[in-house]
């Protein structure tokens, strides 16, 4: 008899604590911290370095600086011209794969605390309309084509002209073939394939960050 009694209070009571720290728990997760700036926060920067897929390494650094305010959840503000510091991560040259791409990745920040962590990845590169950035492929920087109207009259215009010597001389073949390579290289050189990328100092780049950024020390 005795042991019926205890095992419902003690049931009792372990769903007593389990309720009165649940809240402060989840609020414990929830809650940011107040020097953080959320994942997801957007900004733009401008380069100090010029940056060309002709020549940039795998590992070459370069620095820019913020063009927009960045807050923290208690209000925190860096002010535009803050320091940031990145290097390149990959490089396709166009001479060797035809489209030319490049990876970036940055890797602090200068705040009045001194310089701080940060992962961000490019979104976009604001008013430049040859260059197109892929955020599915890890902030991929490629040399834009151009309008497909364009490609598809010159590729025609070139196989007009790639045929013309095997019309002449009444070999279909031959026709056929300059007309295929013709198109082929119009298409090419019309599309953007083998022009390298080359991001000039003082373009925008805008960045959104990955991890939470914090300024001051955790």
């Amino acid at each position: 008899m005795i042991r019926i009694r205890v095992l419902p209070a003690m049931a009792a009571l372990l769903a007593l604590t389990l309720v009165g720290g649940s809240p402060a728990i989840a609020q414990e997760q929830s809650a940011p911290a107040a020097n953080e700036v959320a994942p997801g926060t957007r900004f733009l920067i401008a380069l100090d370095d010029p940056l060309s897929t002709k020549d940039a390494k795998a590992g070459d650094h370069f620095e820019g600086r913020t063009l927009e305010r960045i807050m923290s959840a208690d209000g925190t503000t860096l002010m535009p011209g803050a320091e940031i510091r990145g290097h390149v991560d990959k490089v396709e040259a166009a001479h060797k794969t035809g489209r030319a791409k490049m990876w970036l990745t940055f890797d602090d920040i200068k705040t009045p605390d001194g310089w701080m962590p940060v992962v961000a990845m490019v979104t976009d590169v604001p008013g430049v309309h040859s260059i197109h950035v892929d955020y599915n492929r890890e902030g991929e920087i490629e040399a834009s084509s151009s309008k497909r109207q364009e490609a598809m009259e010159a590729a025609a215009a070139g196989a007009l002209v790639g045929a013309a010597p095997g019309m002449a001389a009444h070999n279909e073949k031959d026709a056929a073939m300059g007309a295929a390579v013709a198109a082929a290289a119009a298409y090419m050189v019309t599309s953007g394939l083998g022009q390298e990328l080359t991001l000039d100092k003082g373009s925008k780049l805008e960045l959104i960050l990955e991890r939470s950024l914090y300024f001051g020390r955790t």
